[in-house]
């Protein structure tokens, strides 16, 4: 697929795997379109790209409030006349034990990764038909298969696939083409802001940087995954397991994710 002049719009643009995203599709020419909370962020991104000779614009978003989210599109489609992609890349993690999680901690999950998924794709959608364009939601492992000590994570990300699932099902003689990428863990900053069971940041990561994919190669696979117009794009090998023993062997699964959660330093598991 050629991205040139596409207009792609991106939440959770500030950081991360949303910020690569940015300079991945903008390096392929196309217009970027991006939200976020941290507008001074934003906007020291789209200088980056403007110095590139990329066409960006921007708006500060947060995701859980539908005004914002419209706003958003409705910039996509006066700056640059409509969408091609819209990529829901916004997103919280948590970690703590259903038990001891306060439960505004799960509702501030699924605000983020479900609802605004589902609010930017609503105002999106008429765009995304016109052009037989793509929408992604940027999941996870985790919504394959509950991942203990994440239960809000995991919810919030069944929720937002069963969602763009059916939302593929209903444009199927519309030509929109919906995909659902599921990195593994990557090192980007979601897991030093993941919430405890009080609703506070995590602060630091129990897990090895070094072993991680890197936010610039899961933004490259996810343009390889809309080029070849992929249903489900799994990043690495513990991916591809989990789809695969999910099918045959789910209780296996479920000895598996337990005894490698309860390895990580400081684990809730006892």
């Amino acid at each position: 697929m050629n991205f040139k002049d596409k207009v792609v719009v991106i939440t959770g643009a500030s950081s991360g795997i949303g910020e690569a995203l940015a300079y991945e599709f903008g390096a392929q020419g196309a217009r970027i379109v991006m939200g976020a909370r941290s507008e001074n962020k934003l906007a020291q991104i789209a200088e980056t790209l403007h110095e590139r000779g990329i066409q960006c614009a921007f708006r500060a978003t947060d995701v859980t409030l539908e005004a914002d989210c419209q706003a958003l599109i409705a910039l996509a489609a006066e700056r640059f006349g409509g969408i091609d992609i819209l990529i829901c890349n916004a997103g919280i993690s948590m970690r703590a034990l259903f038990d001891d999680v306060d439960l505004q901690v799960l509702k501030r999950l699924m605000d983020v990764n479900f609802w605004g998924t589902v609010y930017c794709t609503k105002y999106a959608l008429p765009y995304i038909q016109t052009a037989h364009g793509t929408i992604v939601g940027v999941s996870s492992v985790a919504g394959l298969h509950g991942l203990p000590g994440r239960t809000g994570y995991s919810a919030s990300k069944y929720a937002m696939e069963g969602f763009l699932e059916t939302i593929c099902i209903e444009n199927l003689k519309k030509k929109v083409h919906v995909m659902i990428a599921a990195p593994g863990f990557t090192a980007t900053n979601v897991r030093f802001s993941a919430l405890t069971a009080d609703g506070s940041s995590q602060g630091s990561s129990p897990r090895e940087e070094g072993k991680m994919m890197t936010a610039q190669e899961v933004a490259h696979r996810i343009a390889k995954g809309i080029a070849h117009r992929k249903r489900l794009l799994l990043m690495e090998f513990n991916g591809r397991a989990t789809a695969f023993i999910k099918k045959f062997a789910p209780a296996l699964l479920d000895r598996l994710f337990y005894n490698h959660m309860a390895k990580e330093p400081d684990s809730p598991f006892k």
